[in-house]
């Protein structure tokens, strides 16, 4: 029997069935719709204790305010938002000087959705660049590759995919869980449109080595006149690097490198989901990928993939920059490491674990459990933190080092000292039940497909 909207009384309203297949046909108070979805969202995880993710999960009251004057904002809007426009105008000019752009030139780049969006404009410029300067020099451009290793987050294998270029992913090895130079030349060749580097990458928050890659590059063009661009992943270690490691050569320092992405929404310390992308020179963002609209106002460019979005992410990354500063940022940071750090000597003090990223730069603690623990592994213990809330990532290494398999934890500003230490001890109250007890969880199987595809890729 149907309910209409007119027979619901106060107290029906919060028992009213939620249809599954079909549009709601009765609507509701906003008090019963309000409570209706708190009540759905009682067994999500708490984002406070989801130590699986790199994504900020805290905002001062201002910053939440400022997101809240933002929010009915559209960020492509520039006529009728110019301050927001500014905004971001501003920032890229910050970052291009943060990751030390050269001097002299016109800054480019552009706030995005998420990183994954920032991967795209950097990946397609790089491909227009190539295939301009194959078909100027008379040269075939119908086969375009990327260089990049198995440790990549699977946006590059999206963005390889879905622009048809190439995949060249050099596999990994156990106890090598980052690209080196290594085996660049079974990868590179005159097809490749860029190599894509990691500043702290998703495994185990290492970094690529962005220096010998870049040095192998400058050899292979000595032998063979062929320059090979670097575009630089830094999702994650965008917005810790220049605070902890201002000498460490991983940006526009190196000038094979073009372009840097990073993710706002990580440790730039804005709500989810802000990305920044930002080219060494404006001619490097090729001009057939800007369209010029002026349905809008007046004429205005637009270069990103995503058109109508949500302004806030832009706002509150102004309020966080002018808020915190270099110096806040730097504090911000050493704090959050020196608690992963420390964390980290815990976990491999207690005997269970094993580290995997003998470089800490980012906040990141990747171990793996001790070879004489049989009974049980990571995903057993990732389960059993559950237990008390907390989310840590478990899970298998990519092609050649499937073998192994990591509990990852990622330590983000709001974990405090004491909070990071009661992390520590409920992992090792987890491992001592399990070695007594066994576990019994086996790791996910991939789909077939996807399977199939990776192994593809590193042949």
């Amino acid at each position: 029997m149907e309910t209409s909207i007119e027979k619901i009384t106060p107290y029906d309203e919060f028992n009213y069935p939620i249809p599954e297949a079909e549009f709601p046909k009765a609507g509701m108070s906003a008090r019963a719709a309000a409570a209706i979805v708190i009540s759905s969202e009682w067994t999500d995880a708490n984002p406070m204790l989801n130590m699986s993710s790199f994504v900020t999960t805290w905002a001062e009251p201002e910053a939440a305010e400022t997101a809240k004057r933002n929010i009915y904002k559209n960020y492509i809007d520039h006529d009728m938002y110019p301050e927001l426009f500014a905004m971001e105008t501003r920032m890229v000019k910050w970052l291009h000087e943060l990751w030390n752009g050269p001097n002299g030139v016109e800054p480019y780049g552009t706030a995005t959705v998420g990183s994954s969006e920032a991967c795209m404009l950097a990946g397609l410029a790089h491909k227009w660049n190539w295939r301009q300067k194959r078909e100027a020099d008379g040269k075939d451009a119908s086969k375009p590759n990327m260089v990049t290793g198995g440790n990549v987050q699977i946006v590059w294998k999206k963005f390889l995919r879905y622009f048809d270029v190439e995949p060249r992913i050099v596999p990994l090895k156990p106890g090598n869980y980052r690209l080196t130079a290594e085996e660049l030349d079974k990868y590179v060749d005159e097809n490749t449109i860029a190599v894509v580097a990691i500043a702290g990458q998703t495994f185990t928050g290492e970094d690529d080595d962005i220096q010998g890659i870049h040095d192998w590059l400058d050899g292979y063009e000595k032998k063979t006149g062929i320059s090979i661009p670097m575009h630089i992943d830094g999702a994650s270690g965008g917005f810790v690097n220049p605070f902890l490691y201002p000498d460490y050569k991983w940006d526009f320092r190196l000038p094979r490198v073009q372009s840097i992405n990073a993710s706002g929404h990580k440790y730039g310390l804005v709500p989810p989901g802000l990305g920044w992308v930002v080219f060494r020179e404006r001619k490097v963002f090729n001009e057939d990928l800007v369209f010029y609209v002026n349905y809008l106002g007046g004429e205005m460019p637009t270069a990103t993939l995503n058109f109508s979005r949500n302004g806030f992410q832009i706002a509150v990354q102004y309020y966080m920059f002018l808020r915190m500063g270099f110096d806040g940022y730097k504090r911000v940071m050493e704090h959050t490491l020196k608690n992963a750090v420390e964390l980290r000597e815990t976990l491999v003090q207690s005997g269970y674990f094993m580290i995997m990223n003998e470089t800490q730069r980012i906040p990141v603690v990747a171990v793996t459990l001790n070879k004489k623990f049989t009974n049980f592994n990571e995903f057993d213990v990732s389960n059993k933190v559950r237990e008390k809330g907390w989310i840590l990532s478990a899970y298998t290494m990519p092609p050649n080092a499937t073998d192994v398999t990591s509990l990852r934890v990622v330590i983000r500003p709001h974990i405090n000292h004491t909070v990071a230490q009661q992390l520590g001890r409920d992992i090792i109250s987890a491992c001592k039940y399990l070695e007594e007890h066994g576990g019994n969880a086996t790791p996910p199987k991939l789909h077939a497909h996807a399977a199939e595809k990776t192994t593809a890729a590193k042949c």
